[in-house]
Protein backbone atom coordinates (compact mmCIF):
# COMPACT_ATOMS: atom_id res chain seq x y z
CA UNK A 1 0.00 0.00 0.00
CA UNK A 2 3.15 2.42 0.85
CA UNK A 3 4.58 1.31 -2.72
CA UNK A 4 1.24 2.37 -4.64
CA UNK A 5 0.53 5.76 -2.48
CA UNK A 6 4.34 6.80 -2.93
CA UNK A 7 4.23 5.99 -7.18
CA UNK A 8 0.79 7.87 -7.25
CA UNK A 9 2.06 11.29 -5.40
CA UNK A 10 5.30 10.88 -7.68
CA UNK A 11 2.98 10.52 -10.65
CA UNK A 12 0.62 13.59 -10.23
CA UNK A 13 2.67 16.45 -11.35
CA UNK A 14 3.51 14.70 -14.54
CA UNK A 15 -0.43 14.28 -14.84
CA UNK A 16 -1.63 17.89 -13.85
CA UNK A 17 0.98 19.67 -16.18
CA UNK A 18 -0.67 19.13 -19.15
CA UNK A 19 -4.14 20.37 -17.68
CA UNK A 20 -2.77 23.26 -15.65
CA UNK A 21 -0.68 24.26 -19.24
CA UNK A 22 -3.76 24.08 -21.37
CA UNK A 23 -5.71 25.98 -18.86
CA UNK A 24 -3.17 28.74 -18.70
CA UNK A 25 -3.54 29.00 -22.54
CA UNK A 26 -7.32 29.19 -22.68
CA UNK A 27 -7.21 31.76 -19.71
CA UNK A 28 -5.09 34.07 -22.02
CA UNK A 29 -7.31 33.78 -24.95
CA UNK A 30 -10.81 34.28 -23.44
CA UNK A 31 -9.43 37.34 -21.43
CA UNK A 32 -9.43 38.51 -24.37
CA UNK A 33 -13.13 37.62 -25.41
CA UNK A 34 -12.66 35.10 -27.92
CA UNK A 35 -14.39 31.84 -26.51
CA UNK A 36 -12.26 28.76 -27.39
CA UNK A 37 -13.18 25.27 -28.00
CA UNK A 38 -10.52 24.91 -30.04
CA UNK A 39 -8.07 23.63 -27.34
CA UNK A 40 -8.06 19.24 -28.03
CA UNK A 41 -7.45 20.51 -31.39
CA UNK A 42 -4.15 22.74 -30.29
CA UNK A 43 -3.69 19.80 -28.14
CA UNK A 44 -3.53 17.14 -30.68
CA UNK A 45 -1.43 19.11 -33.14
CA UNK A 46 1.16 19.90 -29.97
CA UNK A 47 0.86 16.40 -29.70
CA UNK A 48 1.62 15.04 -33.38
CA UNK A 49 4.45 17.32 -33.80
CA UNK A 50 6.22 16.09 -30.22
CA UNK A 51 6.01 12.62 -31.19
CA UNK A 52 7.01 13.22 -34.68
CA UNK A 53 9.90 15.08 -34.07
CA UNK A 54 11.26 12.40 -31.60
CA UNK A 55 10.78 9.47 -33.64
CA UNK A 56 13.10 11.62 -36.24
CA UNK A 57 15.96 12.14 -33.55
CA UNK A 58 15.23 15.61 -31.91
CA UNK A 59 15.72 15.76 -28.44
CA UNK A 60 12.92 16.08 -26.45
CA UNK A 61 12.52 20.17 -25.92
CA UNK A 62 13.17 20.53 -29.44
CA UNK A 63 10.27 18.47 -30.00
CA UNK A 64 8.11 20.24 -27.50
CA UNK A 65 9.28 23.60 -29.38
CA UNK A 66 7.40 22.11 -32.28
CA UNK A 67 4.56 21.47 -30.21
CA UNK A 68 4.57 24.81 -29.74
CA UNK A 69 4.68 25.98 -33.30
CA UNK A 70 1.93 23.22 -34.28
CA UNK A 71 -0.19 24.55 -31.45
CA UNK A 72 0.04 28.12 -32.84
CA UNK A 73 -0.30 27.13 -36.26
CA UNK A 74 -3.51 25.76 -35.53
CA UNK A 75 -4.20 28.67 -33.35
CA UNK A 76 -3.47 30.89 -36.82
CA UNK A 77 -6.44 29.28 -38.67
CA UNK A 78 -8.40 29.59 -35.69
CA UNK A 79 -7.64 33.08 -35.42
CA UNK A 80 -8.42 34.12 -39.40
CA UNK A 81 -12.14 32.36 -38.60
CA UNK A 82 -12.57 33.84 -35.22
CA UNK A 83 -10.93 37.27 -35.09
CA UNK A 84 -10.81 37.84 -38.71
CA UNK A 85 -13.33 36.73 -40.27
CA UNK A 86 -15.63 37.14 -37.38
CA UNK A 87 -16.88 33.83 -37.28
CA UNK A 88 -19.59 32.44 -33.92
CA UNK A 89 -16.44 31.56 -32.00
CA UNK A 90 -18.26 28.27 -30.84
CA UNK A 91 -18.82 26.73 -34.78
CA UNK A 92 -14.92 28.07 -35.13
CA UNK A 93 -13.64 25.72 -32.38
CA UNK A 94 -15.69 22.87 -33.02
CA UNK A 95 -14.95 22.62 -36.96
CA UNK A 96 -11.66 23.37 -35.89
CA UNK A 97 -11.47 20.11 -33.20
CA UNK A 98 -12.63 17.92 -36.15
CA UNK A 99 -10.15 19.46 -38.50
CA UNK A 100 -7.40 18.59 -36.25
CA UNK A 101 -8.79 14.91 -35.33
CA UNK A 102 -8.63 13.88 -39.29
CA UNK A 103 -5.58 15.79 -40.08
CA UNK A 104 -3.23 14.22 -37.18
CA UNK A 105 -4.98 10.50 -37.82
CA UNK A 106 -3.97 11.11 -41.64
CA UNK A 107 -0.58 12.38 -41.02
CA UNK A 108 0.46 9.90 -38.39
CA UNK A 109 -0.76 6.96 -40.70
CA UNK A 110 0.83 8.76 -44.10
CA UNK A 111 3.92 8.92 -41.74
CA UNK A 112 3.70 5.59 -40.03
CA UNK A 113 4.11 7.19 -36.35
CA UNK A 114 1.29 5.20 -34.61
CA UNK A 115 2.35 2.95 -32.15
CA UNK A 116 5.91 3.89 -32.00
CA UNK A 117 7.40 4.06 -28.90
CA UNK A 118 9.96 7.13 -27.80
CA UNK A 119 12.13 7.84 -25.41
CA UNK A 120 10.72 10.49 -23.96
CA UNK A 121 11.37 13.49 -21.49
CA UNK A 122 13.74 12.65 -18.89
CA UNK A 123 13.31 13.55 -14.87
CA UNK A 124 15.86 16.08 -13.59
CA UNK A 125 14.92 16.62 -10.15
CA UNK A 126 12.69 13.94 -7.46
CA UNK A 127 11.33 12.33 -10.50
CA UNK A 128 9.64 15.39 -11.97
CA UNK A 129 11.02 16.65 -15.53
CA UNK A 130 11.55 20.32 -16.32
CA UNK A 131 7.96 21.07 -17.59
CA UNK A 132 6.75 20.23 -14.17
CA UNK A 133 9.08 22.48 -12.50
CA UNK A 134 8.21 25.64 -15.17
CA UNK A 135 4.44 24.79 -14.78
CA UNK A 136 4.00 27.21 -11.64
CA UNK A 137 6.44 29.67 -13.08
CA UNK A 138 4.33 30.01 -16.19
CA UNK A 139 1.34 30.46 -14.27
CA UNK A 140 3.05 32.90 -11.83
CA UNK A 141 4.21 34.89 -15.37
CA UNK A 142 0.70 34.69 -16.60
CA UNK A 143 -0.98 36.68 -13.44
CA UNK A 144 2.06 39.38 -13.72
CA UNK A 145 0.79 39.78 -17.39
CA UNK A 146 -2.33 39.85 -17.00
CA UNK A 147 -2.38 42.11 -13.87
CA UNK A 148 0.99 44.14 -14.17
CA UNK A 149 1.46 44.81 -18.03
CA UNK A 150 0.35 46.72 -20.30
CA UNK A 151 -0.26 44.42 -23.11
CA UNK A 152 -2.28 42.55 -20.30
CA UNK A 153 -4.47 45.11 -19.08
CA UNK A 154 -5.33 45.90 -23.01
CA UNK A 155 -6.04 41.91 -23.53
CA UNK A 156 -8.74 42.51 -19.96
CA UNK A 157 -10.19 45.86 -21.11
CA UNK A 158 -10.73 44.23 -25.04
CA UNK A 159 -12.66 40.94 -23.27
CA UNK A 160 -14.62 43.40 -20.99
CA UNK A 161 -15.24 46.12 -23.22
CA UNK A 162 -14.12 45.80 -26.84
CA UNK A 163 -16.19 49.14 -28.05
CA UNK A 164 -14.76 50.83 -25.00
CA UNK A 165 -11.03 49.33 -25.91
CA UNK A 166 -11.69 50.53 -29.70
CA UNK A 167 -12.83 54.28 -28.39
CA UNK A 168 -9.63 54.19 -26.48
CA UNK A 169 -7.37 53.38 -29.58
CA UNK A 170 -6.78 49.82 -29.44
CA UNK A 171 -6.77 47.36 -32.19
CA UNK A 172 -9.23 45.00 -30.62
CA UNK A 173 -8.80 42.35 -33.68
CA UNK A 174 -5.08 42.73 -33.02
CA UNK A 175 -5.15 42.28 -29.38
CA UNK A 176 -7.53 39.05 -30.12
CA UNK A 177 -4.66 37.85 -32.78
CA UNK A 178 -1.77 37.70 -30.00
CA UNK A 179 -3.95 36.27 -27.16
CA UNK A 180 -5.27 33.56 -29.30
CA UNK A 181 -1.25 32.81 -30.74
CA UNK A 182 -0.01 32.88 -26.97
CA UNK A 183 -2.81 30.88 -25.99
CA UNK A 184 -2.41 28.00 -28.61
CA UNK A 185 1.35 28.23 -27.88
CA UNK A 186 0.72 26.93 -24.23
CA UNK A 187 -2.15 24.83 -25.52
CA UNK A 188 -0.20 23.03 -27.86
CA UNK A 189 3.04 22.47 -25.41
CA UNK A 190 0.17 20.84 -23.04
CA UNK A 191 -0.36 18.24 -26.31
CA UNK A 192 3.39 18.00 -27.05
CA UNK A 193 3.83 17.44 -23.54
CA UNK A 194 1.51 14.30 -23.27
CA UNK A 195 3.22 12.58 -25.69
CA UNK A 196 7.20 13.34 -25.29
CA UNK A 197 6.64 12.94 -21.52
CA UNK A 198 3.66 11.08 -20.36
CA UNK A 199 2.22 8.19 -23.20
CA UNK A 200 5.59 8.55 -25.06
CA UNK A 201 3.81 7.26 -28.26
CA UNK A 202 1.41 8.24 -30.34
CA UNK A 203 -1.98 6.81 -30.91
CA UNK A 204 -5.35 8.11 -32.50
CA UNK A 205 -7.14 10.64 -30.29
CA UNK A 206 -3.95 10.39 -27.52
CA UNK A 207 -5.60 13.35 -25.97
CA UNK A 208 -8.19 11.55 -24.88
CA UNK A 209 -10.53 14.37 -24.15
CA UNK A 210 -8.59 16.23 -22.18
CA UNK A 211 -9.01 19.44 -23.77
CA UNK A 212 -12.27 19.53 -22.91
CA UNK A 213 -11.30 19.18 -19.57
CA UNK A 214 -9.22 21.70 -19.49
CA UNK A 215 -12.28 24.23 -21.02
CA UNK A 216 -14.25 23.36 -17.94
CA UNK A 217 -11.31 23.83 -15.83
CA UNK A 218 -10.77 27.07 -16.86
CA UNK A 219 -14.79 27.67 -15.51
CA UNK A 220 -14.35 25.97 -12.69
CA UNK A 221 -11.38 28.37 -11.46
CA UNK A 222 -13.06 31.15 -12.86
CA UNK A 223 -10.37 32.48 -15.11
CA UNK A 224 -7.30 32.76 -12.40
CA UNK A 225 -4.65 31.17 -13.41
CA UNK A 226 -4.00 29.78 -9.70
CA UNK A 227 -7.21 28.46 -9.38
CA UNK A 228 -6.32 26.75 -12.24
CA UNK A 229 -3.32 25.21 -11.14
CA UNK A 230 -4.67 23.73 -8.61
CA UNK A 231 -7.72 22.14 -10.42
CA UNK A 232 -5.25 20.75 -12.56
CA UNK A 233 -3.87 18.99 -9.46
CA UNK A 234 -7.31 18.00 -8.34
CA UNK A 235 -7.36 16.53 -12.04
CA UNK A 236 -4.00 15.16 -11.82
CA UNK A 237 -4.17 13.06 -8.78
CA UNK A 238 -7.56 11.80 -10.38
CA UNK A 239 -5.80 10.68 -13.68
CA UNK A 240 -2.48 9.61 -11.46
CA UNK A 241 -4.85 6.93 -9.69
CA UNK A 242 -6.52 5.04 -12.38
CA UNK A 243 -3.29 3.42 -13.57
CA UNK A 244 -1.89 2.64 -9.66
CA UNK A 245 -5.49 1.23 -9.03
CA UNK A 246 -5.40 -0.98 -11.72
CA UNK A 247 -1.59 -2.36 -11.23
CA UNK A 248 -2.38 -2.87 -7.71
CA UNK A 249 -5.54 -5.50 -8.97
CA UNK A 250 -8.10 -4.40 -7.04
CA UNK A 251 -11.40 -5.60 -8.33
CA UNK A 252 -12.98 -1.96 -10.04
CA UNK A 253 -14.48 -1.93 -13.67
CA UNK A 254 -12.10 -0.65 -15.88
CA UNK A 255 -14.64 1.56 -17.39
CA UNK A 256 -15.79 3.09 -14.51
CA UNK A 257 -12.08 4.18 -13.77
CA UNK A 258 -11.78 5.98 -17.26
CA UNK A 259 -14.87 7.84 -16.50
CA UNK A 260 -13.77 9.13 -13.44
CA UNK A 261 -12.22 12.39 -15.37
CA UNK A 262 -15.43 12.84 -16.58
CA UNK A 263 -17.29 12.77 -13.72
CA UNK A 264 -14.91 15.03 -11.75
CA UNK A 265 -15.40 17.23 -14.73
CA UNK A 266 -19.41 17.15 -14.51
CA UNK A 267 -18.88 17.45 -10.26
CA UNK A 268 -16.76 20.97 -10.89
CA UNK A 269 -19.14 22.52 -13.39
CA UNK A 270 -22.04 21.90 -11.01
CA UNK A 271 -20.09 23.72 -8.29
CA UNK A 272 -19.09 26.23 -10.49
CA UNK A 273 -22.29 27.02 -11.70
CA UNK A 274 -23.91 27.07 -7.99
CA UNK A 275 -21.13 30.12 -7.09
CA UNK A 276 -21.36 34.05 -7.22
CA UNK A 277 -19.35 36.48 -9.30
CA UNK A 278 -16.43 37.53 -8.78
CA UNK A 279 -13.65 39.81 -9.92
CA UNK A 280 -12.22 37.24 -12.09
CA UNK A 281 -15.51 35.70 -13.53
CA UNK A 282 -16.10 35.32 -16.79
CA UNK A 283 -14.84 38.21 -19.36
CA UNK A 284 -18.53 39.99 -20.28
CA UNK A 285 -17.67 40.20 -23.85
CA UNK A 286 -16.43 36.58 -24.12
CA UNK A 287 -17.78 35.25 -27.45
CA UNK A 288 -19.24 38.53 -28.69
CA UNK A 289 -17.86 40.13 -31.86
CA UNK A 290 -16.78 43.23 -32.25
CA UNK A 291 -16.94 45.19 -35.43
CA UNK A 292 -15.75 48.93 -35.54
CA UNK A 293 -18.17 50.36 -38.31
CA UNK A 294 -21.15 49.10 -35.76
CA UNK A 295 -19.61 51.54 -33.02
CA UNK A 296 -22.17 54.36 -31.79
Amino acid sequence: MSDLLLNWLINIPGFAAPFAIAALGLIITERAGVLNLAAEGFMLAGALAGVGLMIHGAPPLVALGGSVLAGMAMGLIFAIMAASFRINHVIAGLALVFFAEALTSYIASAERWTNKAISGLEPVFLGQDVIVYATPVLCALTVWMLNRTRFGLTIRAVGENPGAADAAGIDVTAIRFAAILIGAALIGLAGGYLTVAVSRIWVDSVVGGRGWIAIALVIFARWHPWRALLGAILFGCIEALIPRIAAAGFDVPRYFLQMTPYLATLAVMIWAAARGRDRWSQPAALGQHHIREERG
